[in-house]
């Protein structure tokens, strides 16, 4: 299982990773380049400074649990993310008024996929501790 929450956290990572250091750096190239964003006008190089800024911030906590995917690392990373990617996917649902049929498909996948992720690193690290939990507890028991 923890195999699979290093999966998850790496492609969070580099999905935050990317676009935050992409918004940082070079926020014009990014409204003008990364596919649907120019949907929603009116560029604000102040706005997507700050969010590339965020997500570099949550791309941090997501390396760490990366590297180290205790839960104690792992759910701040991924409730962070989570608190990003979900209102981020029903703002996009919501908001699909310029977008093309493609584009469409193409936003609610993306930001479905990215925030089930984020929910499924939550439940997979519970139920990785809870198993434990009960091995310990069960070992202890009989020694």
């Amino acid at each position: 299982m923890t195999i699979t929450v290093r999966i998850l956290l790496a492609v969070l990572f580099v999905e935050a990773a990317v676009v935050g250091a992409w918004n940082a750096l070079s926020p014009e190239t990014f409204y003008l380049y990364f596919p649907t964003v120019d949907l929603t006008p009116p560029f604000s190089e102040h706005y997507a400074r700050d969010y590339g800024e965020v997500m570099l911030g949550i791309a941090v906590v997501l390396g760490i649990a990366l590297v180290k995917p205790l839960a104690h690392f792992v759910f701040p990373a991924a409730v962070a993310y989570s608190m990003f990617s979900i209102p981020h996917f029903f703002y996009h649902l919501e908001n699909m008024q310029n977008a093309t049929v493609g584009q469409a498909i193409l936003l609610t996948t993306g930001n479905a996929v990215v925030a089930v992720m984020g929910l499924m690193i939550i439940a997979l690290t519970a139920l990785r501790d809870r198993r434990a939990q009960r091995s310990t507890t069960s070992v202890s028991q009989f020694s």
